[in-house]
């Protein structure tokens, strides 16, 4: 019954994750020319990147970049999360034990 339970709770974590990704896609029409995408935009978008390509293939409207952006502060909040991945962003580091 615990694997059961355990498979659920996993499963029911993956959609809600999944659905949390939909809501913030590049190209999905949150940002316009008034209102662009900043710093943490680009770092959102670069930890799903390769989701937004996946997604890509299947919805047009949805880039893996946003266009409407404020230009080197999204690029770079863009490539810091793409080369670090959603965990390669924290300022401390555990050190291993010896």
């Amino acid at each position: 019954m615990k694997k059961y339970l355990r498979a659920l709770l996993v499963a029911a974590v993956l959609v809600a994750a999944l659905c949390l990704f939909t809501g913030c896609f590049p190209g999905d029409g949150a940002n316009y020319p008034g209102h662009l995408a900043g710093f943490f935009s680009g770092v959102w978008h670069g930890w799903i990147a390769p989701i937004s390509l996946i997604y890509s293939i299947f919805n047009h409207g949805i880039h893996l970049y946003e266009a409407n952006n404020n230009g080197f502060l999204y690029d770079l909040g863009y490539y810091m999360a793409v080369v670090s991945g959603p965990f390669g962003l924290s300022l401390s580091r555990r050190k291993k034990d010896k």
